[in-house]
């Protein structure tokens, strides 16, 4: 019977992901990640593959997470709350960017930047995860359409894929460092272009939650 491991893989992953975050796939060496973990290069190969296949479990885990975020606010509930689960999530994405003082960005943007072009695993995988966030977007735009928050002759693929890209660029211009308050206005704004049926009162739709923290 194989031996069990005498580690605890969970946390031997985030460090390595806490590795790969700071420094670049480039950057690394499997000595930085030994350093990191406290194991062994031998422990970490036999374990995880080598640097890329390591850098692959951490970037396929991120993108769930990313996901996963998204999911949990935007994912089921009454289409009347719709818009409301929508503006809570484009704020939320904003607050995050916003508190992110050291600058360091999302794994999944630094990591498709520096390696889509020539690694199929992580262009998929970056694929997969845009388009997740796109069919849940697009599905809560849908949901508010149904309601009458938002004008139901709109295409919910084009607002949705708006919404991804401001969301996505606040993260962006966030570490190229636009102040925080700028980064929440990016989002109420993203928010108050969304098209309102003329029987509604724009500034009562447009009353979303308060920021999350």
């Amino acid at each position: 019977m194989p031996r069990p491991r005498a580690f605890d893989e969970q946390r031997v992953l985030e460090r390595a992901r806490e590795q790969f975050w700071a420094t670049g796939y480039a950057g690394t060496r499997m000595d930085d990640i030994a350093r990191a973990t406290g194991l062994g290069k031998g422990s970490l190969y036999g374990a995880f593959g080598d640097k890329g296949q390591l850098f692959h479990r951490v970037f396929g885990d991120w993108c769930t997470a990313v996901v996963e975020v998204a999911e949990a606010h935007l994912a089921d509930g009454p289409d009347a709350e719709a818009l409301t689960r929508l503006a809570g999530y484009v704020r939320l994405m904003a607050e995050n960017a916003a508190s992110d003082t050291e600058r360091r960005g999302c794994l999944l943007a630094k990591g498709a930047a520096e390696l889509a072009q020539h690694d199929p695993a992580v262009a998929g995988r970056s694929a997969e995860t845009m388009t997740a966030l796109l069919t849940l977007l697009r599905t809560e735009i849908s949901a508010a359409q149904r309601h009458g928050d938002i004008d139901s002759a709109a295409d919910p693929e084009r607002l949705a894929a708006l919404l991804l890209t401001v969301v996505r660029g606040i993260e962006a211009v966030g570490k190229a460092g636009l102040d925080p308050e700028r980064l929440r206005n990016v989002a109420d704004t993203a928010l108050a272009v969304l098209p309102v049926p003329e029987s509604r009162n724009r500034s009562t739709t447009r009353r979303g939650p308060a920021h999350e923290n």
